[in-house]
């Protein structure tokens, strides 16, 4: 994929100083909580490069990889390598609905002791500034090449409105996953913009009767606001984690390698939780 030029969704966005900059590295700021809270709450994003083990993120990939069927993986390819075969197995389930390998893998042990961990718990109470408690729909995701799939311009916001906004997310790319295999990119400073400034935007959906994502173009959302979108090489191990209010997209996976990741979400103790998000996640519960 040439950097003149990326994709979300199958639509172009030019990769130009206009619309794109890179993704501000927080991690020289872990040693310094109060700072790391400052930086989040005016950045709406903090980046920490090599926060978790990088083997236990790509233990986590291929146990999760492990678990399909013959033919999803290229001719030599290790779970853990992620190599798409270029065809998905016949008879698949849609993704995380019951049967899929997502759906059966986020209710297991080894998923539910790397949400856990307490270096995750600590960083969230760090910023949230108390104790917290990890929502239980936590998501993993899965993109291939050739599908054109990625996740819209939207806030988390809007899928979590019956509930504290005292929340944040943990986005984990489980392996490497620069630009090219599908990073996630944030709409800069856009937790400070109103709603309505997207409306324009909106204008441009591929889901015109679902109010909760803004667009599938991400130059129309950049330009309806007038800001850019900050992107980064992420590796295993690195995580980011965002504000409710941050617009934030994924690029297309046009690489081999396959993009997992891991989305955990954090609400400050004591907080009224969206019910939706106190059960296990699925692909189809509709929240």
């Amino acid at each position: 994929m040439s950097r003149q030029a990326v994709t979300s969704n199958g639509v172009p966005v030019p990769f130009t100083p206009e619309l794109f900059a890179p993704l501000t590295d927080s991690t020289p700021l872990a040693g310094d909580l109060p700072a790391l809270r400052r930086r989040f709450h005016d950045d709406g994003v903090v980046l920490l490069r090599g926060f978790l083990d990088r083997r236990q993120v790509l233990d986590l990939r291929a146990a999760y990889l492990s678990m399909f069927p013959d033919g999803l993986l290229a001719a030599g390819s290790t779970p853990e390598e992620g190599i798409f075969s270029g065809k998905a197995p016949d008879g698949l389930p849609a993704h995380g609905v019951r049967g899929h390998p997502a759906h059966t893998f986020v209710r297991e042990r080894h998923f539910a002791s790397f949400a856990d961990q307490p270096s995750l718990r600590g960083l969230a109470e760090a910023l949230l500034g108390g104790p917290v408690e990890r929502l239980r729909r936590g998501i993993l995701r899965h993109f291939h090449a050739g599908t054109q799939m990625a996740s819209r311009a939207h806030t988390d916001h809007a899928y979590m409105t019956q509930g504290s906004e005292r929340v944040l997310t943990m986005w984990i790319p489980a392996g490497d996953c620069p630009m090219e295999t599908g990073g996630l990119v944030y709409l800069e400073g856009s937790h400070r913009e109103a709603a309505e400034r997207f409306e324009r935007a909106r204008l441009v959906s591929d889901r015109a009767g679902d109010p909760r994502p803004i667009s599938h173009d991400l130059q129309a959302t950049a330009r309806a606001v007038g800001r850019r979108w900050l992107w980064h090489d992420y590796e295993a191990g690195d995580l980011t984690v965002h504000s409710p209010h941050l617009v934030h997209a994924s690029l297309d996976t046009v690489t081999d390698a396959m993009r997992v990741s891991v989305d955990l979400r954090f609400i400050l103790r004591g907080e009224k939780a969206d019910s939706r998000w106190m059960k296990e996640w699925a692909g189809d519960d509709g929240a």
